[in-house]
């Protein structure tokens, strides 16, 4: 299997492959000082409308797992986005949403109607609102693209790759995880991410980014998924990774936003006959859990 028929499989794998992907059932949050300890915190709606690959109770079990450890209230939302039910709650999270939930050779358009783009960012900027899009790469990435857009991100819908084959780390030490925010946080301070794949994105001038990927990494396009399943050719386009961002933070009007380029990094899963860990459970990914929970503080901030 090539490395991006592989990574292919690792992101969905759980519409696809039968159950080979499952929940870490290992995998406990314990906080010593949650924020919001009785449970009372801002309201999240987890989107689970749009063709969302990943569930609370399934392959995203361990991001609830994290939210709800904090203290915050966590609602799956399971329609098409208003207005005034965006009024209700304080961020608005987009995983993996899909154009189709089979077919994903180009073009992947918007699965966001225009409508609820412009109800979306209404919401963050004239009324404090926060969105927080977790996306990953073709087809994903096209299918928020038009979202991501709107706020001035341009998604790159393809498939990132490390071109020497090693773990996808960022560190201070290397260079491409960046002081901000939700990295620098006094008390739970992010040292080291690693990521699984993804894609990338160019932000507007006016973000902050915090991860951002180098010469190291390309980003192929290609046009149809079966392209991937038989190794990187030699013709098919790529984009040099030098001065793409893979996470980044924007204050929009009285909102915020974040953006997030690799789903499978807030899961916590054990892949394939020999139960390989991905995600916040994996021991590269022990600083997931607190860029998790700084990214939520940041946009749960007034």
């Amino acid at each position: 299997m090539t490395v991006l028929a592989f990574i292919l499989l690792l992101i969905f794998a759980p519409s696809y492959s039968g159950g080979q992907t499952v929940s870490d059932p290992d995998f406990k949050v314990k906080l010593t000082y949650p924020l919001y300890p009785h449970k009372n915190g801002p309201l999240l709606l987890y989107d689970q409308y749009h063709y969302n690959a990943f569930s609370l109770s399934g392959q995203y079990k361990g991001f609830a797992d994290v939210v709800e450890a904090e203290g915050y209230r966590l609602r799956a939302y399971k329609a098409a986005i208003e207005r005034d039910v965006l009024s209700q709650a304080k961020v608005f999270v987009t995983v993996n949403a899909l154009s189709h939930p089979s077919l994903w050779d180009l073009p992947n358009t918007s699965v966001y109607r225009e409508e609820e783009i412009e109800a979306l960012y209404r919401w963050v900027h004239d009324e404090g609102g926060s969105l927080l899009i977790i996306t990953d790469q073709m087809p994903s990435a096209g299918a928020v693209g038009s979202l991501a857009a709107r706020f001035g991100f341009n998604l790159i819908n393809g498939f990132t790759h490390r071109v020497d084959g090693q773990p996808e780390l960022f560190t201070r030490e290397i260079g491409n995880l960046l002081p901000s925010p939700v990295t620098d946080r006094k008390g739970r301070q992010v040292h080291q991410l690693r990521f699984w794949g993804g894609s990338g994105f160019i932000p507007p001038e006016d973000a902050e980014v915090f991860a951002v990927l180098d010469a190291a990494y390309r980003i192929y396009l290609p046009s149809k998924i079966e392209e991937t399943e038989t190794g990187i050719r030699n013709d098919m386009p790529y984009i040099i990774g030098t001065q793409l961002a893979n996470g980044a933070l924007l204050e929009c009007g009285k909102g915020r936003v974040c953006i997030f380029a690799d789903a499978s990094s807030f899961t916590a899963l054990l892949k394939g006959i020999n139960s390989r860990k991905v995600g916040m459970n994996h021991p590269d990914g022990k600083d997931h859990v607190f860029l998790l929970l700084n990214v939520l503080e940041w946009l749960s901030q007034p």
